[in-house]
């Protein structure tokens, strides 16, 4: 019989998982992974299918995989965030959450299971990869017995809501296609003044400005993570020429993509 090796469940501090660069994680995106963040320090504030939330001291948040989110977090807070494979067969909600935890007991039952991971990871023991799959079980169990407690999922509720979830489940499938805006405002039935205005209302930003920023996540990943030819992301991205693409990444970074990738 093969060895089995389980997906990968990984814990890190938020500084890891930005890679000290802020925009990896204030720029709309979306992971592969689901991702569980623990804010046990400070404050902050983030964006959730288009919904504006602040982020306080004891503070849980998951986002399922696929789900276009924005995280931006106080330079004096401190979180750590597990990271969890869409496939790794975990019993996980399917719509985001964000809840406060205020009971002392499961506060340290949390930071118990997050410190085991990193003992985990630390250690490169036999079997690591299997023991943190075991870990990430504990904590889907952690999880769904605070929700039982006490249900307060993100999802959309209200009109607004619902309208800004869905704009922002279309850029997460559609934003490479370089349709515009107002091509989404119209998938949706609605005016794109209707839509800037439900954004500006649930997000604090507009739609297109979320549009516009994750394009421009994509593009930095591809440049600062990859050796692609600049040519071919321009094209990956629904760039109508490489002149444009460049010109797009210097209004938005004040650099070339030349210059981006030699940040690596």
């Amino acid at each position: 019989m093969a060895d089995y090796t389980p997906p990968t469940v990984r814990s890190q501090t938020l500084s890891q998982l930005s890679g000290h660069e802020d925009w990896r994680l204030t720029l709309p995106h979306a992971r592969s992974t689901h991702l569980f963040l623990f804010l046990s320090k400070g404050q902050g504030r983030t964006i959730v299918l288009g919904r504006r939330r602040g982020l306080t001291m004891n503070t849980v948040l998951f986002v399922p995989a696929g789900t276009l989110m924005m995280l931006d977090i106080g330079k004096q807070s401190y979180g750590q965030v597990v990271q969890i494979p869409a496939d790794a067969g975990l019993v996980l909600p399917g719509d985001p959450v964000q809840l406060r935890v205020r009971e002392s007991m499961a506060q340290a039952e949390l930071i118990a299971i997050i410190d085991a991971m990193q003992r985990e990871q630390a250690t490169h023991r036999p079997y690591g990869a299997e023991a943190l799959q075991a870990h990430a079980g504990l904590l889907s169990v952690w999880l769904r017995r605070l929700l039982a407690s006490e249900p307060a999922p993100v999802g959309a509720g209200k009109a607004a809501d619902r309208l800004a979830a869905a704009f922002c489940a279309l850029v997460e499938r559609d934003f490479r296609s370089s349709q515009s805006m107002a091509d989404f405002a119209a998938t949706l039935g609605v005016t794109p003044t209707h839509l800037t205005r439900t954004l500006r209302q649930t997000a604090g930003i507009t739609a297109a400005e979320i549009l516009t920023g994750r394009t421009l996540h994509e593009a930095r990943g591809l440049l600062q993570d990859g050796s692609l030819p600049i040519g071919l992301i321009s094209e990956m991205l629904g760039f109508s020429s490489a002149a444009y693409f460049t010109r797009f990444i210097q209004k938005h970074t004040g650099k070339t993509p030349t210059a981006l990738r030699r940040r690596r």
